[in-house]
């Protein structure tokens, strides 16, 4: 039966819910056109529509995406009106305050990223399937405040200057949310479409890593106010850029935790409350593919937008050539499991010790390393 719903064309697979949820995006995409048109050039309207084109696949694709990315951008808008075309009121408003401007969602992600991690744990340990939805839940509203603080800063960049406005993903802070957001989606659409909703308390661990240094970013060296943009980043290449890189840099991150948890298993430990290690070594080949797809993507356009600023595609500046590293290292992994046939333990620790490759290159060249990528540092 299934395989002949598949075998029928996409347009009668598609439910009145697709069809309603598609013409949402493109009704909002037509009015962001007619209203911002006039202030993008050619390459940001195709983004625009290219962006769009992409939502509504997304949302063929994922279910869950239908509600998720609407209600993120309701949440926003709620702090767009709150504004009122006025930043003062960040400082006034108690929604603003508390709730809806970029800082204070991003307040309340940190916080339900660290409750989901705590009740996953809880409910791993307890087996308890209840805690774990619960801890689902608090993951999905998590990345909603993520998505919609996100949206909230872009608008906020433009109240202080419009020549200050730009997309939020131009500094470690701003990147460092992309990231858990990334990571968060990516987990939550192969804990439903695998069932493995235990493993979720390996993967929150190494989220909840990042929004601790998200804490320590914002209240240590005040990452979280916006500044303008430095002269190498003020170009469309950095819209499509950055996104895509971040989707690599998340399902890596991904793929290392679930190999954690494979060792575990195979060691036996917590043999009787995680999904069989089968099932991890699937799901975590699955997120490398895809992370390495699109780190290739993001690598190829990192070399066009290099050609465009600098004048050549590569420079072994350090942070293109650590890029250069963690492709080398997944496009290895990715040939042992498919011409060498290799499974298990081997592969879940090269994923593990992934991490550290994917770690330096996101976080440790901006830390020790000098070149043509310095804006990003600490």
């Amino acid at each position: 039966m299934m395989d002949m719903v598949l075998q029928q064309p996409l347009y009668k697979r598609l439910a009145t819910g697709d069809w309603l949820y598609a013409l949402l995006i493109v009704l909002t995409a037509g009015y962001s056109l007619k209203l911002f048109g006039s202030a993008m050039d050619y390459y940001e309207q195709l983004i625009l529509l290219g962006c769009g084109a992409g939502l509504v696949a997304l949302g063929w694709f994922w279910k869950s995406w239908r509600w998720f990315f609407p209600l993120a951008g309701a949440v926003s808008l709620a702090a767009i009106a709150l504004y009122d075309h006025n930043l003062a009121r960040a400082g006034q408003s108690f929604g603003l305050k508390f709730i809806f401007s970029s800082q204070s969602s991003f307040m309340w992600m940190c916080t339900l990223f660290f409750l989901a991690t705590g009740v996953y744990w809880a409910g791993l340990l307890a087996r308890s399937a209840w805690l774990q939805r619960m801890a689902s839940g608090l993951t999905w509203s998590a990345a909603v405040f993520a998505l919609a603080g996100l949206f909230t800063r872009w608008y906020e960049s433009y109240l202080i200057a419009p020549d200050v406005g730009r997309i939020p993903v131009s500094n470690l802070y701003e990147v460092f949310i992309l990231f858990c957001l990334i990571t968060a989606l990516m987990y939550l659409y192969y804990e439903a479409k695998f069932a493995v909703r235990a493993v979720g308390a390996f993967v929150l661990l190494v989220i909840s890593a990042a929004v601790g240094f998200i804490l320590w970013y914002t209240f240590d060296r005040q990452a979280h106010e916006i500044q303008p943009l430095i002269p190498a980043l003020q170009s469309w290449w950095m819209k499509i850029h950055v996104p895509a890189n971040f989707v690599g840099y998340g399902a890596f991150a991904m793929s290392a935790m679930l190999g954690v948890a494979q060792l575990l298993i195979q060691r036996g430990i917590l043999v009787n409350r995680l999904p069989p290690a089968e099932v991890l070594d699937e799901v975590m080949y699955k997120a490398i593919a895809v992370g390495f797809l699109f780190f290739t993507i993001a690598t190829i356009l990192g070399a066009m937008w290099a050609a465009d600023a600098w004048g050549g595609y590569w420079s072994w500046d350090p942070k293109e050539t650590w890029a250069l590293i963690v492709w080398l290292n997944y496009a290895a992994w990715l040939h042992m499991r498919l011409v060498k046939g290799w499974r298990g333990a081997p592969l879940a620790w090269w994923a593990a010790g992934g991490l550290l490759v994917t770690s330096f290159a996101f976080i440790g060249v901006n830390m020790f390393l000098s070149g043509l990528h310095s804006y990003g540092t600490l």
